[in-house]
Formats: C-alpha cells, sequence, structure tokens
C-alpha cells in the first residue's frame, strides 16, 4: 500500500451473515488482486449480515467492488432473508471513504461510477446517499432505507424515491442498493444484560441524535437471540465530535433507569487509532495526552 498513490476505502455491507461458504464467494474479489487490499470482514448470526472493510486505489477498488455485488445479487435471495439489522438489499450499503491521496469529490464521483455500473449490469435500482445523494431527504441512510426490502417494491413508485441509477422497480430478490461518500465512522454495539428488546429500542431512541441524543450518533435496539440479549447498535458519524466513551457512557446511563447492566460491547470492522486513544484518555483520565505519544503513530510517522 506504501506504493499507492490514492487509497480509497471502501465498507460494503452485505445482507449475508450465517453462509460461510456464500461470505467466501462474495469477498472473493477482495483477495489476490493488484491495488486492492482486504482488511477485515466479520458476520454476524442475528444481524444476518456481513460487513467488509477493503482499501484500494480507486480503479482498481471500484471493479473489485463492482464484482462483490454482482456475487451478492446471485446468490442472495431477500424473500428467504431474515435478520435483526434492517436491509434494503442482497448489497445492502457501500459507502467510499476518502483515505490518502483522494479527496471527498473524487469519493463521491467513484460512488456515481460504481452504482451506475452496477444499475447497468445488474438491472439494480441504486440510491445515493450521505455526500452523493441527489436530494436533501436522501442524504441519511436510514431515510434511504425506510420499508427496507419489503417496502421498496412499493416506495420506489414514488416520484421522490425513484432510483438515480437503473429501473424503476426493486430487484425481485436483490431488492435495491444505497451507494455513497462518506467520513469515516466507528460502528459501535452495547451489550446489555437482559433478553428485552423494548428496553434496548427505548435506549437506543434516548441516544441517537433524532431522538434528542448524541449529535453524531445513529443507533437501534437489536435482539441478540443466539446470546439471549440484546444490543444498543451504534453508527457514530462523526468520532471526532461524538466520542465512543461518550455514547458507552450514555447508554449505560439510560439503562440505570431499567436496572439493566452493561455487559460488554463491540466494535464492528476496523477503528481509527485516534478514537480508541480519545477514550483511553478518557477513562485513564490523562493529562494533554496527545496522539504523538502514541508509539505506532510516531513509527507510522
Amino acid at each position: 500500500m506504501s506504493n499507492w498513490n490514492k487509497i480509497m476505502e471502501c465498507v460494503p455491507n452485505f445482507s449475508e451473515g450465517r453462509d460461510l461458504d456464500k461470505i467466501d464467494q462474495i469477498i472473493s474479489p477482495f483477495r489476490g488482486k493488484v491495488g486492492v487490499k482486504l482488511l477485515d470482514y466479520s458476520n454476524d448470526i442475528d444481524h444476518n449480515r456481513m460487513v467488509a472493510t477493503v482499501v484500494g486505489e480507486p480503479e482498481a477498488l471500484k471493479k473489485a467492488v463492482v464484482e462483490a455485488i454482482g456475487i451478492a445479487v446471485k446468490l442472495i435471495d431477500l424473500t428467504k432473508h431474515s435478520g435483526q439489522h434492517p436491509r434494503l438489499g442482497a448489497a445492502d450499503v457501500i459507502p467510499f471513504i476518502p483515505i490518502r491521496g483522494c479527496t471527498m469529490e473524487e469519493a463521491i464521483t467513484l460512488s456515481r461510477e460504481v452504482g451506475e455500473e452496477v444499475a447497468s449490469r445488474y438491472n439494480l435500482p441504486v440510491f445515493l446517499y450521505e455526500k452523493s445523494a441527489s436530494a436533501p431527504h436522501r442524504e441519511n441512510l436510514a431515510t434511504v432505507r425506510k420499508g427496507e426490502f419489503e417496502g421498496l417494491a412499493t416506495k420506489i413508485k414514488q416520484p421522490e424515491w425513484q432510483p438515480d441509477f437503473g429501473p424503476a422497480e426493486r430487484h425481485s430478490t436483490a431488492g435495491g442498493v444505497a451507494i455513497g461518500a462518506r467520513m469515516p465512522l466507528v460502528a459501535y454495539n452495547v451489550n446489555l444484560g437482559t433478553a428485552n428488546l423494548e428496553i434496548a429500542n427505548e435506549i437506543a431512541k434516548k441516544v441517537r441524535f433524532i431522538g434528542g441524543g448524541l449529535r453524531f450518533c445513529k443507533a437501534m435496539g437489536v435482539d441478540l437471540k443466539e446470546r439471549g440479549i440484546v444490543q444498543v447498535s451504534m453508527n457514530l458519524t462523526d468520532y471526532t465530535r461524538t466520542a465512543i466513551y461518550r455514547a458507552f457512557e450514555l447508554v449505560r446511563i439510560e439503562a440505570q433507569r431499567y436496572g439493566v447492566p452493561v455487559v460488554g460491547s463491540e466494535v464492528i470492522g476496523l477503528v481509527p487509532m485516534e478514537a480508541l486513544v480519545d477514550t483511553a484518555s478518557y477513562y485513564l483520565g490523562l493529562e494533554n495526552f496527545s496522539m504523538n505519544q502514541v508509539l505506532e503513530s510516531r513509527i507510522m510517522e
């Protein structure tokens, strides 16, 4: 990667978290390719979802992502799919994030190119979101995905929800796909010591921005049936302004009113070092601590 002039990141979310053979096929385009590196992927049985983290030179990354979406369209049938995480399509959401040597404008351009190609190649309706959105009401992913796969068949017929690319009808098995450009986010989940999903839902309403909570936090309750507990699943869309520790503490405070303990938390995918250093500084009470004091940070300079 040190030889790459430009590094773009993509964090594609696919609606398959249980069939390991299908997961392996979907991520195969990210392996063994010049100009592309698969950094991480994780699947969740309860969410029935797989999230990959891939970096690459823009053109090479584009080709790999288009190929992976095609495999997902072929393998995933959402008419037979169930899981705790909302989903619009087989390849549910495809965000591009500028990392080094490239701009947000380039990420937006790349997202549009990928959207145009997958719409043409796979007959898939494409909705541009976040920084790539073609209208303000399409910026928020939750709004784009509202109604999910089942509701898309009628939603897509509304004038305000015509796709940006592709046919104005839901793909019969693969639904649609949201593609966009955004800043890095932290996918962070807090697990609660209860099986009551309503409690997780109520806490999520309190901590997310639209409910009067943290400015750069999106949240929902999730039932982890395999473990017999529930979870507040969050996306921190700007970790520099809504810190991980702040999200954790607000969930813990809200859980107290129900007499429910926090039993753990998790980061999904990769997380910027700065986000963890910020949280460590808070809990250790470090004074005037900075990234310059992190050994790995100095080595990479």
